[in-house]
């Protein structure tokens, strides 16, 4: 029983709130795109972060990703930015996805329309 508990401890503990989008700001240049992303997460630091964004189109295709090297406990909330993202002809939003190291790709996406 005793390592029921620490097994269930354990889980919800990883399982913690995922990175949250809070702010996207776009510039488009020809067919490309630049996203500086804000992301909020209760990083607490190498064993759990926000690790990642990526932008989706509509239909989940991945256009680019923004790998997050280091936690950011201290620097909250944290913008990072992605450069010479292609944009598919036609398309008027974009979506973003957040990661965390724990709890991977987070299921909600925000939606960006292009300017």
């Amino acid at each position: 029983m005793r390592y029921a508990l620490i097994l269930i401890l354990s889980a919800s503990v990883a399982r913690a709130d995922p990175p949250e989008v809070v702010d996207v700001q776009v510039t488009l240049q020809g067919g490309q795109a630049r996203l500086a992303v804000t992301l909020l997460h209760p990083d607490t630091g190498w064993d759990h972060y926000a690790d990642g964004w990526r932008v989706e189109t509509e239909d989940g295709v991945v256009l680019g990703t923004r790998v997050l090297a280091h936690p950011h406990e201290t620097e909250q909330p944290f913008t990072r930015a992605l450069g010479g993202v292609t944009l598919p002809e036609g398309v008027t939003t974009v979506y973003i996805r957040a990661k965390c190291l724990i709890d991977g790709w987070s299921d909600a996406r925000t939606p960006v329309p292009l300017p």
